[in-house]
């Protein structure tokens, strides 16, 4: 019993070393990178005037016909709602299990004092 205890005291030890390091390395990754936020959107839209104008006016007609119409808008809030609310549990679970699994590093750092 205790191999197995001291084998999954390794892989959490493993894991939250891992975890902590894929953190720094995309935290560094978005420090080393000089790009603003729309960086990348110059290389989505097209180059000439006319062609920027009409993706401009096409993407305004579309804004201005869900912005208008009431039901489609209801329909994109509840759908944007439930994202949020989907994505705000997740992430409190996340948390739980990053707590859980600080605990028992704790508790076994403890016992195996």
């Amino acid at each position: 019993m205790a191999k197995k205890k001291s084998k999954q005291s390794k892989q959490l030890k493993r894991l939250m070393r891992d975890m902590q390091s894929s953190m720094g390395a995309n935290a560094t990754l978005a420090a080393n990178q000089n790009s603003g936020l729309f960086s990348g959107l110059s290389r989505l839209l097209p180059s000439r005037r006319t062609d920027q104008f009409l993706v401009g006016l096409l993407l305004g007609a579309a804004a201005t016909y869900v912005l208008s119409d009431e039901e489609l808008r209801g329909k994109i809030m509840k759908s944007g709602a439930k994202l949020y609310g989907g994505m705000v549990g997740g992430l409190e679970e996340m948390k739980e299990q990053m707590a859980d699994i600080r605990a028992e590093l704790t508790a076994e750092q403890n016992g195996s004092l």
